[in-house]
């Protein structure tokens, strides 16, 4: 077997075993270091006290500058907004078949399910290669922001 073939296994074994909780440690800023319980392939606990709002949630998953998440995703209550990509799969009905837990780990760091996944870790700040500077200890996302991504995406259910 190979390394690459080891490393999915020990996580599809990691996270396949119902109720097994995995601790991991996620920076917030170069300053502050919170960790979050991964649970049957989500993150159940939020990142803030604070609910997220699905309104903002919106405008930062259509902003080119924030989420992107149209470059990535074809999604039809934006139809409008130019630049949707097909290489992620549509979000159209995605709170069907995703829990708020299961998006919270997919959007704050999607390697520890596919590490070979092209989508980026939105709330992760440590790990990476070849970081500028002014982006050095920093995340994409807030944990606000994570959140209220969530929300948007909740209300994305199939009639």
């Amino acid at each position: 077997m190979q390394h690459r073939d080891m490393g999915y296994l020990a996580i599809a074994l990691a996270i396949g075993v119902a109720g097994t909780t995995i601790q991991s440690a996620v920076p917030a800023s170069a300053a502050e270091t919170i960790s979050y319980d991964i649970v049957d392939e989500g993150v159940p606990k939020a990142f803030t006290a604070e609910a997220g709002n699905a309104d903002r949630g919106k405008k930062i998953y259509a902003s080119r500058k924030k989420g992107n998440c149209l470059a990535c995703h074809v999604t039809g209550d934006l139809k409008d907004m130019p630049f949707h990509g097909e290489i992620g799969p549509p979000m159209d009905g995605v709170a069907s078949r995703y829990t708020a837990a299961q998006l919270r780990l997919r959007i704050a760091n999607p390697k520890v399910l596919n590490d070979d996944t092209i989508m980026p870790a939105f709330y992760r700040n440590d790990g990476f290669t070849r970081v500028l500077k002014k982006f050095a200890g920093k995340t994409v996302l807030s944990a606000q922001e994570v959140e209220d991504v969530i929300a948007y995406l909740m209300t994305m259910k199939d009639e």
